[in-house]
């Protein structure tokens, strides 16, 4: 077994000049950019006066719309790193979000959240079957289960909770949304939470934006929030701790080998795909959990946002929720701040480019320094030149931002070698 573990671990282990030649990013230095990023906010606040950059507010918003994002991301890392593309993940937020209103409205808010990862996970084995049995193109079936998805809840909406005369009309139903559920009552913690507060109050800079956002974390913070950061450290522990998540990341890097050393790579693939759908369906439970009912279409695309997190995040948990992190800020900045708020993220912006600029510079990389640089001084034009945001732009600047983050770190990207390749037992390599 200790051989046998030992073979995976060589065939997952990177190689090649991209990987071989980069530095891991550690404890010490994850902290001095999370300093970094703080003294940037808390710069930009300063200089803007827009106080709700690191207002309490704005960051417990940021992790209310961060969670759904994160956990569909998370769930796209589960089916990729065993191999598999999962482009549905949209479409299993949403059978999440409908499996969610239909239970939580007669059971409450928890049956609400199991009701949504079965919803999910159903979806994920779908997916399974029609890429890992059937060998459909996984774009293909991903695509088709965002559609399927869509139309099967729409159609169930109308018979289960808009058909007239029924029990969930009564209660407040129609074809558009589920009669409301009870709520999930948030929590602070006591003592921490108020000094945090009182700090944030004084507008000293950096203390005052550091207590404003990590007040975020005790204050008015959802249960399920909670159980979102334990799946994100479970994640980690179980693909990359245990013999477990050593056959599943072997199946998304070289299946054949893994098969050759008696790992059946279908079943961690089915795994991975129902664990992927669960997570996402958790996402959309969550949704629903938040507003107390089904809603057509709350996800709003969350599932693919979801995807670009576990692209910028290059497939780790840890880069996942810090990309949800980011989406989950501007999507709080631009339904709560509105076009001044997020006017101000164009001087923030300008200053993090810059800062890239210069580092790739200083790598020798002058022609990608230079862009950087050039799209800087555009972005401190623009705010120099305006006093607010078109409202258009300030409901695309999640998406923006999305478009700004991919292609920064496109090219220090490494997806697992065999993710949307067919597999069939039995194969050559």
């Amino acid at each position: 077994m200790t051989t046998t573990l030992n073979t995976l671990a060589e065939r997952v282990r990177p190689r090649g000049p991209v990987e071989g030649g980069r530095r891991r990013l550690t404890y010490p230095k994850a902290l001095l950019l999370v300093a970094g990023a703080l003294l940037l906010l808390s710069l930009v606040r300063l200089i803007t006066d827009e106080n709700s950059l690191t207002g309490t507010a704005q960051w417990v918003s940021a992790m209310t719309f961060a969670v759904p994002i994160g956990l569909a991301g998370l769930g796209g890392l589960w089916a990729e790193r065993a191999g598999v593309i999962n482009i549905g993940l949209e479409g299993m937020m949403m059978l999440g979000l409908f499996a969610a209103g239909w239970i939580g409205w007669q059971h409450g808010p928890w049956a609400a959240v199991a009701a949504g990862i079965v919803g999910g996970a159903l979806g994920g084995l779908l997916h399974a079957v029609a890429t890992v049995t059937f060998g459909v193109d996984h774009i293909v079936s991903g695509v088709a289960i965002n559609i399927l998805a869509l139309g099967v809840v729409q159609f169930l909406a109308k018979q289960w909770f808009g058909a007239e005369g029924s029990e969930a009309a009564a209660a407040g139903g129609n074809d558009k949304q589920s009669p409301p559920m009870e709520r999930i009552e948030p929590f602070s913690v006591p003592g921490i939470s108020d000094w945090l507060g009182d700090l944030a109050d004084q507008r000293w800079f950096l203390i005052s934006d550091a207590a404003g956002v990590l007040r975020a974390a005790v204050h008015n913070v959802s249960w399920l929030t909670v159980v979102a950061v334990l799946l994100f450290i479970g994640t980690y522990v179980l693909l990359w701790r245990t013999s477990f998540g050593l056959r599943l990341r072997s199946c998304g890097e070289n299946p054949q080998a893994t098969e050759s050393l008696g790992v059946n790579v279908y079943f961690y693939k089915y795994v991975a795909l129902a664990v992927s759908g669960g997570l996402a369906g958790l996402g959309g439970a969550y949704l629903a959990v938040l507003i107390r009912m089904y809603q057509d279409g709350q996800t709003g695309g969350r599932g693919y946002l979801g995807l670009a997190t576990m692209i910028f995040g290059n497939w780790r948990p840890g880069g996942v929720a810090a990309g949800a992190g980011l989406f989950g800020f501007m999507d709080a900045l631009q339904t709560r701040g509105g076009g001044a708020v997020v006017h101000a993220t164009l001087l923030l912006f300008a200053l993090v480019l810059l800062g890239v600029a210069i580092w790739q510079f200083l790598r020798g990389r002058k022609v990608v320094a230079a862009a950087l640089a050039g799209t800087a001084v555009l972005l401190w034009a623009w705010y120099a030149a305006t006093d607010t945001m078109p409202l258009e732009l300030v409901t695309a600047s999640p998406y923006l931002t999305t478009l700004l983050v991919l292609t920064l770190f496109a090219q220090r990207l490494r997806t697992p070698r065999a993710v949307g390749q067919s597999y069939r037992r039995g194969a050559d390599s």
